[in-house]
């Protein structure tokens, strides 16, 4: 062998071994905390204080659950608050800490063919788009705001099923755009929304009721269940995300002056 290939054995070897080196924290979350922008500025920073890369899997929270339960991910950043608890208290996850809250928010076309924007409830305003048959656009994919939704029907006293319930089986920015194309409503986080809404002819229709309240959760994987986890890292990540500077990025996480998520763990 050559002095130059030696050479360029050696550096490929010292390469290999400080990529080795780096740490790394895997997390499944839900598409909203990705979709909204929120993970592209608190992970920079949590990557840079621990010398740690943060390996992301952004599904709908049914699933994010379900992968955290099998011990693929080390960490769970999440929004279905009953599901949580399920897991919670079957020993998957430990250390589940309030973290944030945004709301969810009918969307719709402007001309707003159901009148929702005139119902006094929530459950009024599905009712509303039942009765009308206006078409109605579902993530359908467990996630949080699918859960959210499927409560919400039931509180209502509606069963969604016809030609006008569409379950696209989608996250929530594919769905915003599926049901911006059809002129359709949704339900969706007002992060989501907000990011979106340049993108889109649909605007808000109907907010601020109480069951529309959206809370996110985080939880570190049970090591006892699962002693490959990085549950060392996984709780830096959550003493980060409910510290101070974790706290005060999302305060501060705004697009065109608007805040998409609100801090739970400390209020500024």
């Amino acid at each position: 062998m050559t002095l130059l290939s030696r050479l360029g054995m050696l550096a490929f070897l010292v390469t290999s071994q400080a990529v080795q080196a780096v740490e790394h924290l895997r997390m499944s979350t839900t598409t909203s905390t990705e979709n909204s922008g929120l993970m592209a500025v608190l992970h920079p920073v949590f990557e840079k204080k621990y010398d740690v890369k943060i390996d992301v899997i952004a599904v709908g929270t049914g699933k994010a659950l379900k992968i955290g339960s099998r011990g693929d991910v080390d960490a769970v950043f999440v929004h279905a608050p009953a599901a949580e608890l399920q897991y919670v208290a079957s020993g998957h996850f430990i250390d589940r800490r309030a973290v944030m809250h945004n709301d969810f928010v009918l969307i719709g076309p402007k001309s707003d063919p159901a009148g929702i924007s005139e119902a006094t409830s929530v459950e009024e305003a599905l009712k509303r788009v039942m009765l009308s048959e206006a078409k109605f656009v579902s993530r359908g994919d467990d996630s949080g705001t699918h859960k959210k939704e499927i409560a919400l029907w039931q509180e209502a006293g509606v069963l969604p099923v016809g030609r006008w319930y569409i379950q696209a089986g989608q996250g929530m920015g594919a769905v915003i755009k599926i049901a911006d194309e059809m002129g359709a409503y949704t339900l969706t986080d007002r992060g989501t929304q907000i990011a979106f809404e340049d993108k889109i002819d649909l605007v808000v229709l109907y907010q601020g009721d109480p069951p529309l309240f959206n809370p996110y959760h985080i939880m570190a994987v049970n090591p006892e269940k699962h002693a490959h986890a990085n549950y060392h890292m996984a709780m830096k990540y959550i003493d980060f995300v409910t510290g101070e500077e974790g706290q005060a990025l999302i305060s501060d996480f705004r697009i065109k002056s608007q805040p998409l998520f609100y801090p739970d763990a400390i209020q500024k």
